[in-house]
Parts: structure tokens; sequence; C-alpha cells
């Protein structure tokens, strides 16, 4: 490819909405252009790099025994009031009506279509097992498009579906698709984790999550360094309390703390560690009548250390909260408490709550809570003494850096990363719903047990350049780059001999297969190597007349401080070399 070919787009400035680096980066190096609010195009720059995404991903998918194939954008809305979703999934369903009135989506993912494909299509225990996926334009209305290609609403996603005769067969689809998207991050060339993830109402293990690591994800990764173990925080645990709660030493006391309504300000005011505090959430739960009216409320006080955070995941799974819990009102806590907010705690209550303890809470002695009385906090507050054990004990809150890890091999780290594959079991939930049926060997009809796994296409750059640029621009692994080697000659249109060398070596580099392009603009060397620092091409040779008298050229890599001389006759070999061709 030659640049005078090629369209190049850079700019010096991002655009105003342009919050993160890789929005900011995309759009200078015109990868992207955008048309709406979360819709973009692919420039053609932008489109090389997608499209280098896509193939790794099909190769792998392919490898792995998965078939092909497309479902529609748009969908008809029966197929999603079979399951249910099209009433519940929200706004960011897009939901549109043709010309007759009839309902349609457009999609977001496809559960339901390829649910009915396989229950017209496998009749057999025979025809199975079966993965099916699709490379396709997926479209959520996300209420606050933002971050560029990050969070828009329109996008490329990979989305593939398993169909299994029974559950152990489903687990080893789903082992082979886990193996599968780690060969396709290793090719992709960055530095990512596989975490467990939560599986929501679905329940069961199965469910990763692979983050690419990058300072400025929004999602937090806990790890243990000396071991395998990695999670997101939703499903992070940290190792159980393994000290016994010591004696009591202080007796309670009501201690004014008059405007201080919170753990971190009452620790201040008396000068204890925050650790020693314990904050009161109240939750409350619904009972339905027959006509689906709320008939009755039961509040519940949860107890967390005053360093902690509650985990909703978590909360979720105690009994009596799984069916769904919502945050008290005022008027709820007032009546349960006789304060409001900020002063709460579990001694002196009006009216009785269900009383969940954090895991941590449950082995603390002389901690503080609030009095239920306002600028007030009660001290040296003790379990069995003050107040009776806790009801429940259960594992409330989010880790934090330094917990032990529950694997016993060392101390939980934290860090950053974009979520950007998803691998899912999925059991019976969608078969059940649209009757989705197979003749087992039994010759009686039986569900398919499913597995679903995502990768977003047009996410992954974004995240790719997240993890990957410094000052200049975008610095591309390898198997993402728009194009792979740069040649870049000065002076050209003014020297035959220039003109001649970087011809000889671009032709030389497509013949070995490698993705090379020509900057045959006739830019000044100051812009030329500007706009490649900024695309991110990670191999750049550089000739000029100067160095042709002596038979040199110069190699840099992106993130090389400065170039290196080769000879001519051996830069060939040192690309092929450092590219593997």
């Amino acid at each position: 490819m030659k640049a005078s070919q090629f369209f190049i787009s850079t700019q010096k400035e991002a655009p105003a909405d342009a919050e993160v680096v890789s929005h900011q980066l995309m759009t200078r190096a015109g990868m992207i252009k955008k048309l709406g609010a979360g819709i973009y195009s692919y420039m053609p720059m932008g489109l090389r790099v997608i499209q280098k995404v896509e193939a790794i991903v099909r190769e792998e998918m392919n490898r792995a025994g998965a078939v092909e194939l497309t479902m529609p954008v748009i969908q008809p809305a029966e197929l999603w009031q079979e399951t249910g979703r099209f009433e519940k999934m929200g706004p960011e369903l897009l939901r549109i009506k043709d010309r007759h009135d009839r309902d349609f989506i457009v999609q977001p993912t496809s559960e339901e279509v390829v649910t009915d494909i396989a229950r017209q299509e496998l009749r057999s225990y025979k025809q199975l097992p079966k993965n099916f996926y699709q490379i396709q334009t997926k479209f959520r209305d996300e209420r606050r498009p933002r971050f560029g290609l990050m969070r828009g609403r329109e996008f490329i996603m990979k989305d593939a579906y398993s169909f299994d005769r029974d559950e152990a067969a489903a687990k080893a689809s789903y082992q082979v698709m886990a193996a599968a998207y780690r060969r396709i991050f290793d090719r992709f060339g960055l530095r990512y984790r596989a975490v467990a993830a939560d599986s929501g109402a679905i329940g069961g293990d199965l469910s990763e999550e692979f983050q690419v690591i990058a300072a400025t994800g929004e999602d937090a990764i806990v790890y243990c360094p000396n071991s395998d173990y990695a999670a997101n925080m939703e499903k992070a645990e940290s190792a159980a309390p393994s000290a016994s709660r010591p004696a009591a030493a202080n007796a309670m006391t009501r201690t004014p703390t008059p405007g201080k309504s919170t753990c971190a300000d009452v620790a201040a005011l008396l000068g204890v560690p925050l650790a020693t505090t314990v904050k009161s959430l109240v939750l409350a739960t619904d009972t339905l009548n027959e006509a689906g009216e709320d008939a009755q409320s039961q509040v519940w006080l949860l107890l967390l250390r005053g360093d902690h955070d509650m985990n909703e995941v978590k909360v979720n799974k105690v009994p009596g909260l799984n069916a769904g819990f919502r945050f008290a009102s005022i008027p709820e806590i007032e009546e349960h408490f006789g304060c409001r907010p900020g002063y709460l705690g579990p001694i002196g209550l009006k009216k009785p709550v269900k009383l969940v303890v954090d895991r941590e809470v449950a082995v603390m002695a002389d901690w503080i809570c609030g009095a239920n009385e306002p600028d007030f906090h009660m001290t040296g507050v003790n379990w069995s003494r003050d107040l009776p054990e806790p009801d429940l004990v259960a594992d409330l809150r989010n880790v934090v850096e330094g917990d032990a890890s529950p694997d016993g091999q060392g101390q939980l780290a934290i860090e950053r990363g974009i979520e950007v594959g998803h691998v899912f079991y999925l059991g019976t939930k969608y078969s059940k719903a649209m009757s989705a049926t197979f003749l087992g060997e039994d010759g009686k009809p039986a569900h398919f047990e499913m597995g679903c796994y995502g990768i977003g296409i047009t996410r992954l750059p974004a995240a790719a350049i997240e993890q990957n640029h410094d000052e200049r621009g975008i610095i591309w692994p390898d198997a993402l780059a728009p194009f792979t080697v740069v040649v870049c000659p000065i002076g050209m249109d003014r020297s035959p001999e220039v003109k001649a060398a970087a011809e000889q070596l671009h032709a030389d580099l497509l013949a070995a297969g490698v993705d090379v392009i020509l900057d045959d603009r006739g830019e000044r060397p100051g812009a030329m190597f500007a706009d490649w620092e900024l695309i991110g091409v990670p191999h750049r040779v550089t000739i000029g007349d100067r160095g042709l008298k002596t038979g040199q050229v110069e190699y840099q890599h992106r993130r090389d401080a400065a170039a290196t001389q080769v000879a001519l006759a051996d830069v060939l070999a040192l690309l092929k070399g450092k590219l593997g061709a």
C-alpha cells in the first residue's frame, strides 16, 4: 500500500467531547468519525484494525469448532416476547415498528434468534454439540454514550452460542471456548486477565470476564500475585477472618459526635482508626399481594466495618434478600430507628429489624456505631454483652487491597481493567423459555443446555489504546496495527536513489507477506514522523540520501527512544526477524 493511494486524515487536536485517551487518539489518528451520540463511522485506518481483530477471532473460533453464521440486526419482537426480555430489558433495547405496526427490535445480542434456529434445525442428540457464532453489528440505546468506542450505542460484537445435550457436555463446551479465548487474547499481544465473574440470577460458577489491563479501566480486577486466583470486584472474596473475637475492654458509652454523621468524620473526631467504626445500611424487602401490590415490607439492617463498602451482588445472595431488595425510605427508617440516617445503629431500636452483619464485624470488639440519636454515637459496643449475637453473618463487602487471598496463597492486589470478552454458561434459561428441545438418546425430548460467549470487536481496539499509548500517540501491538511497517523516504521526490530504495524495500516486504505502507506523500520529515507516531505503526524504516551514501537506513520501533542505523542490505532480514515473517 502507498500512502498516496490510501486515506490518511490526522488532526492536531481532539474533539472537546473526547474524555478518554482512546477516543482522543482514534479521532486524531483518523480512525473513527462521529456521526451521532455513540455512533461512529469506521474510517479506513480504523477499519483495518477492526478487520485484524475479526480475523484473529474468526481463525480461533473456527479452530475451536464453532460454525459461523449471521443473524439479522432487526429482529421480530415475538421471539423476545417468548423470553420476556421485550418487556424486561428496559430502554437499552431499541424497539421499532414497521409500516404494518408490527414490533421489532434492533439486536443488542441474539440468544432468542439462535435458540429459534436450534429448535428448528437441531432435532436429535446426534447433531450435538453445536456452537454457532457471528460477527455482527449490535445496538444498545445507552443512556449516556461516552468514551468513543468504549461505550457506544452501535458496535460490532462476536457472539457465540453453544448447544449441548446435558450439563456435563455444556461445561465441556464452555472449557473449549475458555481455552479459545485465551488463545485469542494471547494473539492480540495485550496484557489481560481472565477473571471469575458473577453469574447473576442464572447461578453456577462458570462465568469469566476477559479484562485488558489499563489504568483508565472502569472495572476493578482482584487477583493474587502468588497464584492464579482472579475475579472481578463483584465476585471477589477474601479469606474469612482467622482471628477470634477479642474480649471486651471498654464500657459502652453514649458519646457526643456533633455534626459528625459519617464513619470517617466520627473516627477523625474521636482519634481512632476508621476500622473500629461500624456503618449501618438499611434495606427493605417487599411482599406483593395477588394484585401485584405491596402488601408487606420488611426492614433489614446490614452492619459493615466503617472502612468497607457493600457488595450488592453478595447481598443479593443473602437468604431473604435474594428475591430483590431496595434501600429503605426515610419514613421506614424513622419508624424503626427513631432517627434519620447518619446516626443509625443496632442498639435501642423502636421496632425490630432483621440484622445481617459482615464477617469482619462479627469478630470485632469495642466498636463504634450510631446511637439512633442525632449528634451521638455509641462507643465500646460488644456482642453478647450489649446486644445479642447477630442472627446472620455473611460476606457482604467488597475486598480491599491487602486482604488475604481465599486460596491462602498471599494477599490480594487490585488493578483496573476494561472488559472486552465474556464466557458464560447459560444452562436452560432460553431453551426452556422458548420450548427448544431435541430428541435425546432415550427418545424423549430434552431442553438444550446452552452457553454464550462474547467479544467486543470494536471495543477491543479502544482498550488496546488505553493500555498502549504515549504523549505522541498510539502504540499498537503488531497483531492489531493498521500497518505493521511504514517506510518513510526523505526527499523521495528529489532523489531517484531514495525513491528506488524505498520502492524496492516496499516491494520486498510485500513479497514477504508483511503489511507495509510506503509514505510517498512528499511530507516534510517532522510531519511525516508525527503522523505515523500518532497512528501508532509499530515499525518504521527511514531512508534518506545521507544514509544511502554509506548503505545505511534507520530503523525505529514505536517504543524506541531513538533510531538505530541498519545496513540497507540487512533491513529486510531484520524486519522479518522481528515480525516472525
